[in-house]
């Protein structure tokens, strides 16, 4: 068994394995120097300097699992069941491995999705990411030393590095192409009030603002406006990592993600994807789901390893179906989300969204699909479940905010 990417979804997946009476061998193969950590931290403790990593609780050495480190993918020959990488330290040894072909018999992609640079800025200085560990130790200090920076895309990411600078005490401007923040996510009405958290804070948001080039302490809007940048941040989205499966044969979709099915199984034999990487079809939606979330790398895995196991002992297979669920802390506020809203005809609000806590439920034919909780967590736990269990809600009853959600049904 060899899993490639030792992020969340690879790592859980060699944990799920062994969970599940997995016995043969294990290898991860990892392309960071690292040992393998959570990334929601990098934003938020890691960055303002109050946690040096978040390194999973995971013993390899004890549950027999192989950890390379440093081992950059550069291929996958199917028809020969190989994978080609070059460095890399064994766990086992500490030996440099080196260019080598690792076998496998069973294949698991969990690379996870990179950044999407902003055109142009290659080789700027002063222009970064966060995506890894070394990007987080890398604006540590640009916030200890409270620069002026510019944050290009407001998005989750975008929103929750402004919320780690301001409280580091940096000015920040934030400027993105829509009309809103989180545009590519939420609808207008629902993005609306998040508008106002910027100012709050003390960020500056400014929207319709396309970005011409960046120089160096300078970045230079498309109508000529040019804003003092000591650092520029750049949260514009995510892609799959894939390129490394270019000539493999495995089918990729529109986003350059795997195409998996509802097992996770990719179009090759014996070869899964899970993760940030993958897209796979809904049952409770029906449509395919591509998820760059944390939850949908913890629990993709258990299907993997079910299914693998399974397969060994003619267990019938397992459909991953989830209800997708993400969280991100911005400007104070604690914001979750559960569902997919993109087929609901009913939006019910429940609380004042100019206040410190609010709900949206969506529903189609009055069951609940999805529902954003601000501040409300008991509303998305409770939401959660009645989403999974396709409850049929009364929308008059639902709009109480006073009224628990699972006392909402028809």
């Amino acid at each position: 068994m060899v899993v490639v990417g030792a992020g969340m979804a690879g790592v859980q997946t060699a944990v799920a394995l062994r969970e599940q009476g997995f016995t043969g061998a294990v290898t991860v193969l990892g392309a960071e120097p690292h040992q393998p950590y959570d990334r929601p931290p990098l934003s938020k403790a890691v960055l303002l300097g109050k946690a040096e990593g978040a390194a999973f609780d995971v013993d390899f050495e004890e549950i027999g699992v192989e950890l390379r480190l440093g081992c950059e993918v550069l291929g996958v020959r199917p028809d020969d069941r190989e994978v080609d990488t070059v460095g890399g330290t064994s766990q086992d040894d500490g030996s440099d491995a080196g260019p080598v072909a690792v076998p496998y018999d069973v294949l698991v992609l969990a690379t996870g999705a990179e950044p999407i640079r902003l055109p142009g800025t290659e080789g700027v200085p002063g222009v970064h990411l966060l995506r890894t560990l070394d990007d987080a130790a890398r604006l540590r200090p640009v916030l200890a030393r409270q620069h002026d920076i510019v944050v290009v895309g407001a998005g989750w990411i975008g929103a929750e590095f402004a919320t780690a600078a301001r409280e580091a005490g940096c000015a920040v401007t934030v400027v993105e192409a829509a009309d809103r923040p989180l545009a590519g996510a939420l609808p207008a009405e629902v993005a609306a009030p998040m508008t106002g958290w910027y100012a709050d804070s003390g960020a500056e948001l400014r929207t319709h603002a396309r970005v011409a080039h960046v120089e160096p302490g300078e970045v230079v809007l498309d109508d000529g406006t040019r804003l003092p940048a000591g650092a520029v941040v750049v949260g514009i989205g995510a892609r799959p990592a894939t390129d490394l499966l270019a000539g493999s044969g495995i089918a990729l979709g529109p986003h350059g993600e795997v195409l998996a099915d509802a097992c996770l199984r990719t179009s090759v034999p014996d070869v899964y994807a899970v993760g940030d990487c993958a897209s796979f079809p809904s049952g409770r939606y029906g449509e395919r789901l591509l998820i760059h979330h944390w939850d949908n790398a913890l629990q993709g895995p258990r299907t993997v390893a079910s299914n693998i196991v399974g397969e060994a002992t003619d267990e019938p297979p397992v459909h991953y179906n989830p209800v997708p669920y993400f969280w991100s802390e911005q400007f104070g506020r604690f914001v979750q989300y559960a569902g997919h809203h993109a087929d609901a005809d009913t939006t019910v609000w429940r609380g004042d969204p100019a206040g410190p806590a609010w709900t949206v439920c969506w529903l189609r034919e009055n069951r609940l699909v999805a529902l954003l909780a601000v501040g409300r967590p008991r509303d998305l736990a409770q939401g959660r479940r009645l989403i999974e269990a396709g409850a049929e809600m009364d929308p008059g009853l639902l709009a109480d905010p006073a009224r628990p959600l699972k006392a909402a049904t028809a």
